[in-house]
């Protein structure tokens, strides 16, 4: 008896590699879009009339939102095509750059910073769903993997592109050079998307019975420790560059782009070593994050050693998500549209956690205690990660919730 592709896969059917590339784009987009106050922090603040703890805040306020949207979208458009789903969203992306852009006061810029909020947790909650349904199912990893490319370029682009638009034309101008681009996605996502009708879906609500396996609670909690950890300190990296490193807007440029160069190259070799060894590689990744933070404790000072940390941070942090959507494909086959929804929630929480803690510690006592926890939480997650290797390798020997054999040798 020939085996049945398992329910949202495409096998046999025709790839639309044109709507995975427009996708592509879009993350390219919102990616962009969602880190640009980082480049920007300083002038935000001073235009607007507020701390940079504050300014931090608005990535703090679009994670809060994308939570929000990540856990809900499901339910509220399960009768709806996704293809208008993803348009619509797109759309909230060209309306967000127009707010931020155009906001006479921080109260509207946070409007904006809501609005690409719900872009993004309905995004990226889709994203691994509607890849099953546009590519055969051995297909799909390379439709993340370009997914994921979206968002190293923005990483390569979108900070050293914001500090020099930011410093030659003011930081509104960085907000909308992105309106075209969010325009351009969704004109391509219009012509190239076809047709998603809605399929079956759990209730709404299960999607956090996916954390009643030790396993995926445990692997859940290491990822919102890495990126809670990870945005404690890359917020305010910009004024930690300005004031400790003491460096100008053309050096600042400089570095933002080799972090991201760094990102970029990061993302394009991490897929060897995850298929490997997975978990000594999600182990190691926010232990070398944590240390090259408190290498620029350090070093902050000298302008070649924060030069060269900051790309090892661009090379570990950039790669770091294709390796948690790996063990969450990996772990979760079957539940793609759940355990994306659950994913993309907990990242966005743990942004806005992040921002918010980094913030407080900023404007409380400078960049020492802000670096020191971001080390220290990525330092847990790394502690989870081993602990999630040890319990999955023990329910898949001992047949417990969702234990595979995929699953006891992926460890």
């Amino acid at each position: 008896m020939t085996s049945k592709p398992a329910p949202g896969t495409n096998d046999g059917a025709a790839a639309a590699w044109g709507a995975v590339f427009a996708l592509s784009l879009g993350a390219f987009a919102l990616v962009a879009s969602e880190f640009m106050p980082v480049s920007l922090l300083t002038p935000i603040a001073s235009d607007l009339a507020i701390t940079e703890g504050q300014a931090g805040q608005s990535l703090a306020i679009s994670g809060a939102f994308a939570v929000v949207t990540s856990l809900t979208l499901t339910s509220v458009t399960r009768r709806i095509d996704r293809r208008h789903v993803l348009l619509a969203l797109m759309a909230l992306m060209v309306a967000s750059g127009t707010a931020a852009a155009l906001a006479v006061s921080f109260p509207v810029f946070l409007v904006g910073r809501a609005l690409i909020g719900v872009a993004i947790g309905g995004f990226w909650s889709l994203s691994a769903a509607v890849a099953m349904r546009l590519v055969p199912d051995s297909k799909v990893p390379r439709a993340l993997a370009i997914f994921n490319g979206g968002n190293a370029l923005a990483t390569v682009i979108a900070a050293p592109m914001g500090s020099l638009l930011g410093g030659l034309f003011g930081w509104r101008a960085a907000f909308l050079c992105l309106i075209p681009v969010a325009a351009a996605a969704l004109v391509w996502l219009w012509f190239s998307l076809p047709a998603l009708t809605p399929q079956a879906r759990r209730a709404p609500g299960n999607i956090f019975a996916l954390l009643k396996s030790p396993a995926v609670a445990l692997g859940m909690a290491a990822t919102a420790l890495f990126f809670m950890g990870q945005f404690t300190l890359f917020t305010y990296l910009r004024p930690f560059l300005e004031t400790v490193t003491n460096v100008g807007v053309s050096t600042l440029t400089v570095m933002l782009l080799m972090l991201g160069f760094a990102g970029f190259v990061g993302t394009s070799l991490i897929n060897r070593p995850l298929e490997r060894s997975l978990y000594p590689t999600l182990v190691a990744l926010p232990v070398l994050l944590a240390l090259t933070g408190l290498g620029l404790v350090l070093f902050g000072s000298s302008s070649i050693g924060t030069g060269s940390l900051m790309i090892a941070w661009g090379f570990i942090a950039t790669s770091a998500p294709v390796g948690y959507w790996t063990w969450l494909a990996r772990t979760l086959p079957n539940d793609a549209e759940a355990g994306g929804g659950l994913m993309v929630a907990i990242i966005q929480l743990s942004i806005t956690l992040g921002a918010t803690l980094g913030g407080l510690l900023f404007d409380a006592g400078g960049y020492v205690p802000t670096f020191l926890s971001s080390a220290m939480l990525l330092l847990a997650s790394g502690a989870l990660a081993v602990l999630t290797a040890m319990r999955l390798r023990r329910e898949a020997h001992g047949g417990g919730f969702g234990a595979s054999p995929q699953r006891a040798t992926s460890i």
